[in-house]
């Protein structure tokens, strides 16, 4: 059978369960009790092993086959849980991802893990004792069955009630081909044609091991339907990939007597269930119904050339300009009918605009969840304690940023760890606690996103940064009083600098960061530092959500028209100039109890004087994280759709300018960076 077909699935899922083997395992370590950790790992693995066989990478099918024996191991209690139990499990998990990864780049997936292979067998050897005579049990949940022979009250009372009614009730065996390559699928399939029919009572195994793929290939559903045996064996075959299919009448007389002795005997037994066992039973109940809802529920996806979401979008500006001139004509020339078709097309295009630019939004979630794993390695490497926290996973970038910016985040992240978090015997002397923490953090502000990596290490020394710049010629010494921190800071981005006494093969402070910020900057991106000896240093990464299509309000400064994302905005206002005060050389307003800086856009960007203001100061109250500022404007003109148009190559620089757009009137406005405008 042509498996190429099915090769980018099998990669992208094998990724997301070694995602899920790394995450959990990490969970693992900090709860070696928890036993329903080890289930997830175990389920991620046993999946893997299946697709693995499937598409003939035996290589990565043995290697999984061996971690999945120690796990079954830890969760029958007979392996322990130590952190060199991890990590060897931890190593195979690597392995794994390598093989998966030469897959990916064309390659075989063959590699040798001889010594990781060993490591695991002694784990077993050594733990091992009772279980080594009983394999067949590690992988008792592939077992076939027979039947099914164990119901709880309430499927016999619904079976019994069903009969009662002129319903049959049907157990049924299926099995599926030995080369079937997704069985997950065609059990939901089988389960979609048994719906149609009648109605599913039980399934063995469960609904979550079948949907885990956690059988051989053969399977067996309980149903009652009015549909006859042979109607229903019929149906069954009709899905492809079936082998055989066995449906036996389950409410015969030979088993009316059995059915009704289990009813006894649960009646009898039921008063005296501790009340755990109650709540067991209910939550497997729940779980079992989880589980049938998501079968029923399953969503279908298609995967998409991002190339083609480019020209959509591109085809979709169009149109918004064209959209924005329609409402502009539609208003001056007040007709109702062409009002109200313009309003109705306004709004479906506004639905369309949304799910285009959903589309390509992706969290930067998919790049934070491999940094956890990394982070222990390396503390680990470096002989470091060291607390990683993650914020604001969920906030969403663009799929092409995404893809770009995990290197250069490395990059920063194995810096903060060798050279800005200290070992945990110079923390302890210097007064801290011997664990040193790092922040990986992100949020939105305006039409950009804001990666921070922030550290409670020892700082940058302005000092070393200065001597080693004047040692290399970047600045004379004569110069240097002049220069801010953030000035300084900036030597660091500069090819082959580094200020760190003796490189590591992890990072020296600043080796490799002149290619993260030419990486930024090719993404329309920059980034700052900020650090204080002892206190840690913060890099913080800004960069455009790259969505063409953002909400803006007008503006007017003298004769000409400026759009500010919305998402900048708090509120607009209107004070009296006696309002505006003075304090430390800067225009402040008192803003609801808080002193905010008061920036006016027409001496920023030199706009010529044509009229005089009057005493009345119009207020836009803009925000960038916690920081706030109020940008003085000459008139609202009011809330509008726009397209993002870059400047172009020659005009990349221009202060707080983000980009261009073309109004409905066929006008130009800038569109104003707030970021860039408050410190």
């Amino acid at each position: 059978m042509e498996m190429d077909q099915y090769l980018e699935v099998f990669i992208e899922e094998s990724k997301e369960h070694l995602q899920a083997c790394n995450e959990n395992l990490l969970k693992l370590e900090k709860e070696p009790e928890n036993i329903a950790i080890v289930n997830e790992i175990f389920r991620s693995a046993h999946t893997l092993k299946g697709m693995s066989a499937t598409m003939g990478y035996e290589d990565l099918a043995s290697l999984t086959h061996q971690m999945e024996n120690v796990l079954d191991g830890i969760r029958n209690l007979k392996i322990k849980v130590t952190l060199s139990l991890l990590d060897v499990v931890f190593k195979s998990v690597d392995y794994l991802e390598e093989m998966i990864f030469s897959i990916a780049e064309g390659g075989d997936g063959k590699k040798d893990v001889t010594d990781v292979v060993l490591s695991l067998k002694n784990v077993e050897s050594e733990y091992k004792t009772a279980a080594e005579e009983t394999t067949g049990e590690q992988n008792n949940v592939d077992e076939p069955t027979a039947s099914i022979t164990n119901y709880d009250d309430f499927e016999l009372t619904v079976i019994q009630q069903s009969k009662e009614q002129g319903f049959n009730c049907y157990e049924i065996t299926i099995q599926l081909r030995d080369d079937c390559l997704l069985k997950a699928a065609r059990v939901f399939m089988v389960f979609e044609v048994l719906e149609q029919v009648g109605e599913i009572i039980k399934s063995f195994p469960s609904v979550g091991q079948l949907e885990e793929e956690q059988f051989d290939s053969e399977f067996h559903v309980t149903v009652v339907s009015m549909e006859t045996s042979e109607n229903i064996e019929k149906q069954i075959n009709k899905v492809s990939e079936i082998n055989k299919v066995i449906v036996n009448d389950f409410y015969n007389d030979s088993n009316k007597a059995q059915v009704h002795e289990q009813i006894q005997a649960q009646a009898e037994v039921a008063p005296t269930l501790a009340p755990q066992q109650k709540q067991m039973n209910d939550k497997e109940e729940n779980l079992s119904s989880k589980s049938t809802s998501k079968y029923v529920g399953n969503q279908k996806t298609i995967r998409v050339n991002i190339e083609k979401l480019d020209t959509l979008m591109n085809l979709f500006e169009e149109l918004v300009i064209d959209r924005g001139r329609l409402e502009q004509l539609s208003h001056e020339l007040k007709h109702s009918e062409l009002n109200e078709t313009v309003e109705r097309m306004s709004r479906i295009s506004g639905d369309l605009q949304n799910i285009i630019l959903t589309m390509r939004m992706v969290p930067v979630e998919t790049v934070f969840n491999r940094f956890p794993r990394m982070v222990r390695q390396l503390a680990k490497d470096l002989h470091k304690k060291i607390n990683l926290q993650i914020i604001g996973a969920e906030t969403e970038l663009d799929r092409t940023v995404i893809d770009e910016i995990g290197d250069p985040l490395v990059h920063l992240l194995r810096n903060a760890l060798d050279h800005g978090i200290e070992t945990p015997e110079i923390r302890l002397q210097n007064g801290k606690t011997e664990e040193g923490t790092v922040i990986l953090r992100a949020y939105h502000s305006g039409n950009h996103v804001f990666i921070e990596i922030e550290d409670d290490g020892a700082g940058i020394s302005r000092e070393k940064i200065i001597q080693k710049a004047v040692n290399k010629g970047l600045i004379e010494e004569k110069t240097v009083e002049s220069l801010t921190d953030s000035q300084v800071f900036d030597f660091i981005f500069s090819s082959g600098f580094s200020t760190a006494e003796q490189i590591s093969d992890v990072s020296g402070r600043g080796v490799g960061l002149d290619v993260v910020k030419n990486t930024i900057e090719s993404l329309g991106g920059s980034i700052t530092i900020h650090s204080e000896i002892s206190r840690g240093s913060t890099f913080s990464i800004q960069l455009p959500l790259t969505l063409s299509i953002i909400s803006v309000m007008l503006v007017t400064i003298q004769n000409e028209k400026y759009a500010i994302p919305l998402s900048s905005i708090i509120e607009t206002a209107i004070i009296k100039k006696s309002e505006i005060l003075y304090a430390h050389n800067q225009v402040v307003i008192d803003y609801r109890g808080k002193v905010v800086p008061l920036v006016n856009l027409k001496d920023i960007f030199e706009v010529p004087t044509i009229t005089e203001d009057d005493e009345d100061v119009s207020i836009l109250i803009v925000k960038k994280g916690e920081k706030s500022a109020g940008l003085i404007v000459d008139t609202f003109v009011g809330q509008q759709e726009i397209v993002l148009k870059s400047l172009g190559n020659y005009l990349t620089n221009v202060f707080a300018i983000s980009g261009a757009t073309i109004l409905g009137d066929g006008q130009v406005a800038l569109i104003i960076d707030c970021n860039a405008l408050i410190k």
